[in-house]
C-alpha cells in the first residue's frame, strides 16, 4: 500500500537520521509500528546507548523533497505499489529511493550489465551488441552511469528502455561530463535512481552501496571486463547473494581487464558469448513470475561475507559494522588537468576551491578528478564541505 505524503516524509526524516541505514530502519519500525513513533523514540533510545542522535527536521525533509520535485522527480518507498519487486525483495533494499524518469519501466524485466571504465575497444563493442540485442527481446539493462562499460550499455539500449543507478544525488551526477547521458535516458522514456540525499557528492563507499542496487533490480548480472579488483566483481557478488544469475564474458588471459570475469566463469557463472545464453537462463523465470529470494547457501567461497555498508546503530545488542574497504578497480590514465591536480598536492591537506584556482580548473571539474583520485586510492579526504585532501 502506498504511502501517505504524511508517511513519506517521516520515512525519509528517518533514513537520513545519523546512523539509521537499510537494517536498522527496519528494526525501528517493526518495533514502533512506524516511522513517526520511531522518530518519537529516537532520541532518547540513542541517548541511552551512549551515542546520541537527532532526526532531520519535518522542514529539511520537506526542502529536500521539493528539491527532488524541481527536477522532476518523486521518492517511492518500498511499500509503495511502484517500488520495484525484485528490489524490494533483497535484504539491504533502500527504504526510499528517488527516482527521475518512467516509474513503469521499474516493472518489467531487467539485467544489468556492469564493467570496466578503462573498458577495451572489443568490450565496448561487444557491449553494445548484446545490450541491444537484450533490448530488443524485452529487457530492460541497468548500469551505474559510468565511463567505459556502463555508459556504452546505456547509449545502445536509449530506444528500448535503460535504468541508471547513481553513487550521489540527484545534483551530483558523476561523472559530471555524464549529466548529457543522464538526460538523454530520461528523454528517452528510461530512468534515473539514487539512494543518497540530493546535494550528496559521492565517495569511494558509496559505488559498493549503488551496485547492489544495480544488481537488486535485475533477473541477471553480466559483467563484460572486469581486473580482479573491480568493483563489478561486488556486484557479481551482491547478484549472487541475492540468488539473482550472474553471467561473464569471458575474455583474452593476457588482458588484465579479463583477469575478473574469467576468474567469474571459473567460479561457476554462466558463459556469454551471445544474447541467447541469458535469455535461456532468466526467460523461464521470467515466465513464471519468480521473486528471487536472498538464498546465503549459493554464496561462492571467493565472495567472503563482508560488514554492512554503513555504521549504523545497533538496537538489538549485536555488533555494529565496522567500517568497509571495498575493492577498488584501476582508472584510466589521467589527462592534463589530473596532471595538474597532482602536481599540487602535497602531505598537507588543501581546499577544493584553492585546488581549483591553482590548476585553472572549474571547481566541478576538480570534484570530479578528487573523487577518480580517491578510488585510485591516491589521495585520501580530510574535512566536509570546502573538502580537503592529502597525498597517500
Amino acid at each position: 500500500m502506498d504511502l501517505s505524503d504524511a508517511q513519506r516524509l517521516d520515512w525519509l526524516r528517518l533514513i537520513r537520521t545519523e546512523g539509521i541505514g537499510p537494517r536498522n530502519f527496519r528494526q525501528l519500525i517493526n518495533r514502533f509500528g512506524g516511522a513517526a513513533a520511531a522518530l518519537d523514540a529516537l532520541p532518547d533510545l540513542t541517548q541511552r546507548r551512549g551515542r546520541p542522535v537527532t532526526p532531520p527536521s519535518r522542514m529539511q525533509a520537506e526542502d529536500e523533497v521539493a528539491a527532488l520535485a524541481q527536477l522532476g522527480g518523486v521518492f517511492l518507498a518500498s511499500g509503495d505499489a511502484a517500488y520495484p519487486t525484485l528490489l524490494r525483495a533483497t535484504d539491504a533494499a533502500p527504504p526510499l529511493i528517488a527516482l527521475r524518469g518512467d516509474p513503469t519501466i521499474l516493472s518489467r524485466p531487467a539485467v544489468a550489465i556492469v564493467g570496466s571504465r578503462n573498458a577495451s575497444a572489443a568490450g565496448g563493442a561487444f557491449t553494445d551488441r548484446l545490450a541491444r540485442a537484450l533490448g530488443e527481446a524485452g529487457v530492460v539493462i541497468v548500469s551505474g552511469l559510468a565511463r567505459g562499460i556502463d555508459a556504452r550499455a546505456h547509449k545502445a539500449t536509449l530506444a528500448t528502455g535503460t535504468v541508471a543507478v547513481m553513487a550521489g544525488g540527484h545534483d551530483k551526477i558523476y561523472p559530471a561530463n555524464h549529466a548529457a547521458l543522464a538526460e538523454a535516458i530520461l528523454d528517452a522514456g528510461g530512468a534515473v535512481l539514487a539512494e543518497m540525499p540530493m546535494g550528496w557528492q559521492p565517495r569511494a563507499q558509496d559505488f559498493p552501496r549503488r551496485n547492489r542496487i544495480v544488481s537488486g533490480l535485475s533477473y541477471g548480472s553480466v559483467v563484460v571486463e572486469a581486473a580482479r579488483r573491480s568493483g563489478s566483481l561486488i556486484t557479481a557478488r551482491y547478484a549472487l547473494e541475492q540468488n539473482r544469475e550472474v553471467f561473464a564474458v569471458p575474455g583474452s588471459p593476457l588482458d588484465p581487464r579479463a583477469e575478473g570475469t574469467n576468474d567469474l566463469i571459473r567460479q561457476g557463472a554462466t558463459l556469454v558469448t551471445e544474447a541467447d545464453h541469458i535469455l535461456e537462463v532468466i526467460g523461464p523465470i521470467i515466465e513464471r513470475g519468480a521473486v528471487p529470494e536472498a538464498a546465503p547457501a549459493r554464496k561462492r567461497p571467493d565472495f567472503a561475507d563482508q560488514p554492512d555498508f554503513w555504521e549504523e546503530l545497533d538496537f538489538e545488542g549485536g555488533p555494529t559494522a565496522p567500517p568497509v574497504e571495498w575493492m577498488l578497480e584501476p582508472e584510466p590514465e589521467p589527462g592534463d588537468e589530473r596532471t595538474r591536480i597532482l602536481a599540487l598536492l602535497g602531505p598537507g591537506p588543501v581546499a577544493t576551491d584553492e585546488l581549483a584556482r591553482a590548476a585553472a580548473c572549474e571547481v566541478r571539474m576538480v570534484q570530479t578528478i578528487l573523487l577518480e583520485l580517491e578510488l585510485d586510492g591516491r589521495i585520501e579526504r580530510q574535512g566536509s564541505g570546502m573538502v580537503a585532501l592529502a597525498r597517500r
